[in-house]
């Protein structure tokens, strides 16, 4: 089997108003990723995806804010303002992420080349199903307890994370929030909550206090990913287990965070860190040093479902991310649906990703 053909193709699916979150990002007035179409010479189809975000500034004064403002979009603003970084997701790994997206198209060749599911190619799933959690929770103090009842009663879920950190202006804010839907949800639910990076060494440790009756299941990214020292100073200081992965960048990332006990859950997003052989080597780091695997899947279809298959496939896979905010590249670029049921995510046993990509949709939301 040889490869014929390699494109790349920008899609860029605009979100209605009505459904837009507001956070540390700004609006989220669109849903971009690069979706990757590898073709054989049989005529089989192998689909992935990559991330990047870009920056731009259009004025040549104040060299040095401006390099602050390109390395920080979108969130330059509190950057600028704060006096640390709030970097973008692609701050470094441009060519990793395009390497991702042809690593994913590669597996799901490969598998439909041999009517395999990859987790089968990957060693074979633990489970049938998994454990999934529901992540959103934008809502203030007032409205965060409604809307992750409302994430626990639309799927069944038993899980669920909201956003914490710079949106929120102090960290006494964001554990308001937080005590407000530990109360709503009660003690049986599983709660999470995800800064962002956002949060200086200080800020994440106070915010930590100010939570510990609250049982958190993890703390997400508390500070910035270039900072993995001070990452390892905030779990040193609370009993809340910290999480992290979704900015780092190949397993020497994951080996650096391992090796400092700078975490308790690696979460790797396959579209940025190096797809899906990147991800088993990422696995074999988590599982050495007894930490666990639950990769973020805030993406596309493509690298959601290399996602599942990783987890499924890992000893130390556990959880599977599952979005409730607006992602049209989830559940409209392919046909199939992910559909969770009493909290959890069926492991397709469909050839390669188990996805069939709807061109249509591609070429309609392409950017040229």
């Amino acid at each position: 089997m040889k490869i014929t053909s390699v494109q790349a193709t920008w899609v860029h699916v605009p979100i209605p108003f009505e459904r837009q979150h507001v956070s540390d990002f700004g609006r989220i007035a669109s849903f971009d990723s690069v979706v990757v179409k590898i073709t054989a010479d049989g005529g089989l189809h192998g689909w992935g995806e990559a991330k990047a975000g870009v920056g731009s500034a259009a004025s040549a004064h104040d060299i040095s804010r401006l390099w602050d403002v390109m390395y920080n979009t979108p969130r330059e603003g509190y950057a600028v303002d704060r006096g640390h970084v709030l970097p973008q997701l692609g701050r470094r790994g441009l060519s990793i992420s395009a390497i991702a997206g042809v690593d994913i198209a590669l597996w799901d060749l490969l598998g439909k080349s041999l009517g395999a599911p990859v987790w089968r190619l990957l060693g074979g799933r633990r489970a049938e199903r998994m454990p999934a959690y529901a992540s959103g929770g934008w809502a203030d103090e007032a409205r965060i307890g409604e809307q992750l009842l409302g994430y626990v009663e639309k799927g069944g879920f038993r899980a669920v994370k909201m956003r914490v950190g710079v949106m929120d202006g102090e960290p006494h804010k964001s554990a308001a929030r937080v005590r407000a839907a530990r109360k709503a949800l009660g003690p049986d639910v599983k709660l999470m909550a995800d800064a962002h990076g956002t949060w200086t060494v200080a800020e994440a440790k106070a915010f930590c206090r100010m939570v510990e009756d609250c049982d958190l299941y993890w703390l997400e990214e508390p500070v910035t990913a270039d900072d993995k020292t001070g990452l390892a100073e905030v779990r040193r200081a609370s009993a809340v287990p910290i999480s992290t992965g979704e900015s780092e960048f190949t397993r020497h990332d994951f080996r650096e965070i391992a090796e400092l006990r700078a975490a308790d859950i690696l979460q790797p997003d396959l579209a940025i860190a190096g797809g899906i052989t990147e991800g088993v080597r990422i696995g074999a780091v988590a599982s050495a040093y007894n930490l666990r695997l639950a990769p973020h899947l805030w993406s596309g279809a493509p690298a959601f479902a290399a996602g599942v298959a990783l987890a499924a496939s890992q000893s130390a896979g556990f959880i599977l991310e599952y979005s409730l905010g607006a992602n049209p590249m989830l559940h409209e670029l392919v046909h199939e649906t992910f559909t969770v049921v009493d909290g959890q995510i069926e492991i397709p046993d469909r050839p390669g990703l188990g996805i069939t990509v709807d061109e249509d949709f591609v070429r309609r939301h392409a950017r040229r």
